[in-house]
């Protein structure tokens, strides 16, 4: 996993696309418990290189009932988005993740795990890109229908401050799906059930 590392951070297989040049963020241990995938970093986490360095970071962090030395240790969560680069602006929020990262790099990834990782997939590319035909009609349904998924992936929406909306809509959310998102963030990383 260390010397895909270093490729991937070396890569520039799209640069000719980014407004700001190559700058893969990913954390990555064949280790991890879980895998976060996301979207792709936005401009802050692209100025700092540290994944989730943002606003949307602290939401995901408190839904997933972990503090910050839990979430940056490799060895609990590897991070790999769905694009490793800034894309840039558009009219209304980022630009979607380039194309070219999850199919060149994830399958790479993903063969290096120990164990099987629990894949929380986050937003709609996530989970358009796995989720295939198994997806729901729209990312509503599909969190909705969490439990169909696992123990392999758990949707997630996008914890952007974007979404409050949403969260404040589909209370279900908060009150049953995140509950059960925090449990079994906390078995994979060594809790035990329960009594």
């Amino acid at each position: 996993m260390d010397t895909l590392l270093e490729k991937i951070l070396r890569c520039e297989v799209c640069k000719n696309h980014l407004p700001l040049g190559p700058r893969p963020v990913v954390q990555l241990s064949k280790q991890s418990k879980i895998v976060i995938i996301g979207q792709a970093p936005g401009r802050r986490v692209y100025e700092t290189g540290i994944p989730w360095n943002d606003a949307s970071g602290k939401k995901l962090r408190r839904w997933m009932g972990v503090d910050e030395a839990t979430f940056y240790d490799p060895k609990v969560f590897s991070i790999m988005p769905m694009g490793f680069c800034y894309p840039g602006k558009a009219i209304s929020g980022d630009l979607p993740p380039r194309p070219e990262c999850a199919p060149l790099w994830h399958p790479q990834i993903l063969q290096n795990f120990k164990s099987n990782p629990l894949l929380l997939l986050i937003g709609q590319y996530a989970q358009r890109y796995y989720l295939k035909k198994d997806g729901k009609a729209n990312l509503t349904e599909t969190v909705r229908c969490y439990k169909e998924y696992l123990p392999c992936y758990f949707p997630l929406p996008h914890p952007s401050p974007r979404n409050q909306n949403w969260v404040t809509i589909n209370s279900w959310f908060m009150e049953k799906t995140v509950p059960e998102l925090q449990e079994r963030i906390r078995l994979a990383i060594g809790g035990s059930k329960p009594t």
